[in-house]
């Protein structure tokens, strides 16, 4: 026998060839004697190829290929083959006769970010007018040389055909000619009833190569003579190096150089100790070696409790006022039973599958990138300022996600990996741990809602208040002064528009706290804070009432119909007037969010002292949307994640320091604790919403409200232990 070496994704690739291969026996060839097969890599990250251009979006060679841009990278959320279908719907190509490209951060693809559910719903017109205008061009080129009239040809996979004599051209005949014509300014678009791809369950394009281990992640990306690095960084947030001994890090084989590394944070800038490498693991062996003396005088005294305990002494102050509608005192002072109540949700690590990873290569005036980030455009831009060169020597080439929930659009690791190969002027990868990855942030702020109700003898709601406290990230992250304002962000999804209830009175307002501990934004950013406290208070002002919280709610939406369609459907689908066998109760919750509605049904039983989730019922209204199965797949998503956030863990800090460090101290819901899920899209032609997020935010207020209804317990603050209640 031969002893070699290969890697999980090479060895995917070649035992994915046929499930008769293991079962016969796979015989892996020595190196020397023959090379291993592979198939190619399913290059996610090639560069935008050669072609006429229609407009930035389309590109159609000669040949008859069509390249697609895909301007929003894809971090499992499905944006690869949704944003796209945009344009292969209107220029009427199916998605198997094109090739789509990941965009680069050109500005001249407009916004690029992922994030904020706002990949279709922002796309959803500019890209369809952008397939239908090149389609029009198309179609005007084939008329002009047969010399017929536009109103006489029409566009079909690919091709424009005569009405009349069946003869057709195919696009990569007509390009050139079209690329000549002026672009119409307003196209005409596709009805609803005309769609092929937007609204039906196609497969996804991506999913057999992330199955058969084609596709590149960020952690798959190779060069020639890129080396490896790890950084330690001090376990104190913010910790400053005082003193190396890398003696026996130098001494392990492969190790190249220990250097001073850079972490440049929004709100502060700190240092780690890099090991640079010829492999990862002797990186990382090279690491562990290192004797590092740390000053950590100035943040060893950073603590979640200091900070919620400061939160609740901020709650008792007036607050900026955001929204205000009627005296919401005068409602008190009326009112014949009132009701006060506070909810904390936890800092939370956003964990994605595959921790932050970065490759970069400066030589000179250049910097040349790989990496799985949320925002190319970001990226390149912020690299330019970092190294103070021009936007265009920065070049990027973006790869598929493994998650990214919002802390891949935090550069602190692309600027780490780019600090490091200007000074060892050659590739470096830069990957974290999962431990940094936990420990080091940035997170979701922890946040607090002070809750005020008041309801009149009929059990109407004659004032409702809602205070919310925590940190702003518009604060940290871009610097905006907040000091006098009600950080709208904060106020997301709790506010009389996205939370239309019919209460007499109310008013909400926001109080600043700050925090060293960096935040950015988390899956549904303060919605899935704000919503628990919002939607768990409604359920208490109805019990209060002594009012079922479904006929509670749906009163109160008797002027915003689409949120009472969605609740109807909601008791439709789960029989809610139907009581319950002892033993059993359900909670319920609706939060509107990056412009989708979506509402939770929870049904949790207790049996031999044990509480267990045993289904979530689901409805979500996000108006047109270009694949159901996305959307289903989405909200199971965050089912799965808004649970974890409710009844595992949250992120603490002790003298400074981070308590959980992976998954055995920060978990995740398992597959056995995953409760039974339905799913139901209302169908109608309203305007795209999000559907990446909105699922998120009212998982946490229905569970807690099931919660109530088996056990009289009120939960308030997250995360809280099933086995506890």
């Amino acid at each position: 026998m031969t002893e070699q070496t290969i890697d999980r994704r090479k060895f995917l690739k070649l035992t994915g060839f046929s499930g008769a291969a293991l079962t016969l026996g796979f015989y892996f060839p020595a190196q020397g004697k023959a090379k291993l097969a592979e198939a190619p890599l399913y290059n996610f990250y090639a560069d935008i190829p050669s072609g006429v251009e229609l407009n930035a979006f389309i590109i159609i060679e000669k040949t008859g290929r069509i390249t697609l841009i895909n301007p929003r990278p894809d971090m499992g959320q499905g944006s690869f083959q949704a944003v796209p279908s945009l344009l292969a719907e209107e220029l009427e190509v199916n998605l198997d006769q094109v090739n789509i490209v990941q965009s680069d951060g050109n500005k001249k693809f407009g916004s690029q970010l992922s994030g904020g559910s706002s990949s279709v719903r922002t796309s959803w017109l500019p890209l369809r007018k952008a397939g239908a205008a090149a389609r029009e061009m198309l179609v005007r080129a084939a008329a002009n040389r047969w010399k017929v009239a536009e109103a006489d040809c029409y566009a079909n996979q690919g091709k424009v055909f005569e009405k009349k004599s069946g003869k057709s051209l195919g696009y990569g005949e007509l390009v050139e000619e079209a690329s000549k014509l002026e672009a119409p300014k307003d196209p005409k678009l596709k009805l609803p009833k005309d769609y092929k791809l937007l609204g039906k369950a196609l497969p996804r394009q991506d999913i057999p190569a992330k199955v058969d281990g084609k596709t590149i992640f960020g952690l798959d990306v190779k060069l020639p003579g890129m080396l490896y690095a790890s950084i330690e960084r001090s376990p104190v947030i913010h910790g400053k190096v005082l003193k190396v001994d890398d003696t026996k890090a130098k001494q392990v084989k492969g190790v190249k150089q220990v250097l001073l590394s850079e972490r440049p944070m929004p709100h502060k800038t700190t240092h780690g100790v890099a090991v640079i490498a010829d492999s990862y693991y002797a990186a990382l062996q090279g690491r562990k070696a290192l004797t590092i003396t740390w000053d950590n005088s100035e943040f060893d005294k950073i603590s979640t409790e200091a900070y919620f305990t400061n939160l609740r002494e901020l709650a008792k102050t007036e607050g900026v006022l955001f929204k205000e509608k009627g005296k919401v005192e005068d409602g008190l002072n009326a009112a014949v039973k009132k009701l006060e109540a506070q909810y904390e949700t936890p800092f939370m690590a956003h964990a994605p599958m595959e921790p932050e990873n970065a490759v970069a290569s400066v030589k000179g005036d250049t910097c040349e990138i790989w990496a799985p980030v949320q925002a190319p455009d970001w990226a390149v831009d912020q690299v330019a300022k970092y190294l103070n060169i021009k936007p265009e020597n920065v070049k990027i080439h973006v790869t598929f996600l493994g998650g990214g929930f919002g802390r891949k659009a935090y550069y602190d690791y692309l600027l780490e990996a780019v600090n490091l190969s200007k000074q060892i002027q050659a590739p470096v990868k830069l990957l974290w741990t999962r431990e940094d990855d936990t420990a080091q942030g940035p997170f979701r702020p922890g946040m607090l809602s002070a809750m005020r109700g008041g309801l009149d003898k009929e059990g109407k709601v004659v004032a409702f208040e809602h205070k919310a406290v925590g940190a702003s990230i518009q604060q940290q992250v871009f610097k905006a002064p907040m000091a006098g304002k009600a950080d709208e962000w904060v106020m997301e999804c709790i506010g009389p528009e996205e939370s239309p209830y019919a209460f007499a009175s109310a008013k909400y307002s926001y109080v600043l706290a700050e925090t060293e501990i960096p935040i950015v934004w988390w899956r549904s950013v303060y919605c899935s804070t704000s919503a628990f406290g919002q939607e768990c208070f409604v359920d208490e002002l109805a019990h209060a009432a002594g009012k079922d919280p479904m006929d509670f709610r749906l009163a109160m939406f008797a002027n915003a119909p689409r949120f009472k369609n969605v609740l109807q459907l909601l008791a439709e689908k789960t029989d809610y007037k139907t009581k319950l066998p002892a033993g059993k109760a359900r909670g319920i919750a609706i939060v509107k969010s990056f412009g989708s509605i979506c509402a939770h049904a929870v049904t949790v039983t207790k049996q031999n002292g044990k509480l267990t989730i045993e289904k979530v019922v689901s409805v979500i209204d996000c108006g047109q949307h270009v694949n159901p199965d996305n959307v289903k797949a989405q909200t199971e998503g965050n089912i799965v994640m808004g649970l974890t956030a409710a009844i595992k863990d949250g992120i603490t800090f002790e003298n400074g320091q981070a308590k959980q460090s992976n998954f055995n101290t920060y978990r995740v819901l398992r597959i056995h604790e995953m409760p039974a899920v339905d799913i139901h899209i209302v169908q109608n032609t309203e305007e795209p919403g999000g559907v990446g997020e909105p699922g998120l935010p009212p998982i946490a207020p229905a569970l807690a409200n099931a919660v109530f209804n088996l056990t009289g317990k009120r939960i308030r603050k997250l995360p809280f232990n099933l086995d506890e209640v």
